[in-house]
């Protein structure tokens, strides 16, 4: 069975493989297909499409955008997107990324208010590839200086966003984001849901995102399990949208989750590669 895995991220965002050598571990592993979603930014997509032109493995270009759904935190997976609408994306993008370098220094600040010997540079240092550093660079540091014991426990015990050290930046509404996605040619889909809203609240917000375009949600993801998938295969199919599916790798900073497999269960058909590149455009 030929399968893909539509969730990735490089060190352009908060990944540790290059583009070029998530396309290998791809072809190693036996993958089909490999989508390159880094979060808030495309700068890592001409390596990855590079790589894929010299590979097996069909590589398509995507962005795993942070938006605002009301006060909740929502993740729009754009996928297949035409390098023509490269500059339009980091346009889109580029308030969000201010607001984030904002973000980031006030929480550097925070935590050196609250005892902790860390930083600008030094977690600027932890993300060379990426257009600036966020909270899983930070947990990196304090995990290297011995505050807490991995990046789990950074999130869990100093940098959750009611802890009170972490504000997070303004962005973009789902909504709109959705539109944006499809105007500029792109498949859009709704990474993980149930990590941010449960039935009730996916039941209110899916609609309307169709409405505006969205294309799927993910079905197929390292977290979900067999219960959780078909939960979300059925709202899927109520609302009549296409699946997708991945493994949100990270490389050796989630360990746990590996390319294509997640946490070994993990099994996203190709058949979901092909509807969704049938639905940009």
């Amino acid at each position: 069975m030929k399968t893909c895995d539509l969730h990735t991220h490089s060190t352009f965002s908060d990944g540790t493989l290059t583009p070029a050598a998530l396309v290998k571990l791809a072809e190693q592993t036996g993958l089909s297909a490999v989508a390159l979603t880094d979060h808030n930014t495309v700068n890592g997509l001409r390596a990855f499409l590079d790589a894929g032109a010299e590979s097996s493995v069909l590589t398509v270009p995507g962005c795993e955008f942070s938006t605002d759904y009301g006060r909740t935190e929502l993740h729009i997976v754009g996928l297949f997107l035409p390098e023509r609408a490269w500059p339009e994306i980091r346009q889109y993008v580029g308030q969000l990324l201010t607001n984030k370098l904002r973000s980031n220094e006030q929480l550097i600040d925070n935590l050196r208010a609250a005892g902790y010997d860390i930083t600008y540079e030094e977690a600027d240092a932890a993300a060379p590839d990426a257009a600036t550093f966020n909270r899983a660079h930070v947990a990196g540091v304090l995990v290297q200086k011995g505050y807490v014991k991995d990046r789990h426990a950074a999130f869990a015990q100093i940098l959750h966003e009611d802890g009170g050290l972490y504000m997070p930046p303004r962005r973009p509404d789902a909504l709109e984001t959705v539109a944006f996605i499809k105007e500029n040619g792109g498949a859009a889909v709704l990474a993980h849901p149930f990590l941010n809203l449960d039935a009730d609240a996916l039941t209110a917000f899916l609609p309307e995102a169709k409405r505006r375009g969205l294309d799927a949600i993910e079905t197929q993801y390292s977290e979900f399990d067999a219960a959780t998938s078909a939960q979300a295969a059925a709202l899927a199919e109520r609302f009549g949208l296409k699946q997708s599916g991945g493994s949100d790798f990270h490389g050796s900073v989630k360990p746990d989750i590996a390319l294509g497999t997640g946490k070994g269960s993990l099994c996203v058909p190709f058949a979901f590669y092909e509807a969704l590149r049938d639905s940009a455009g």
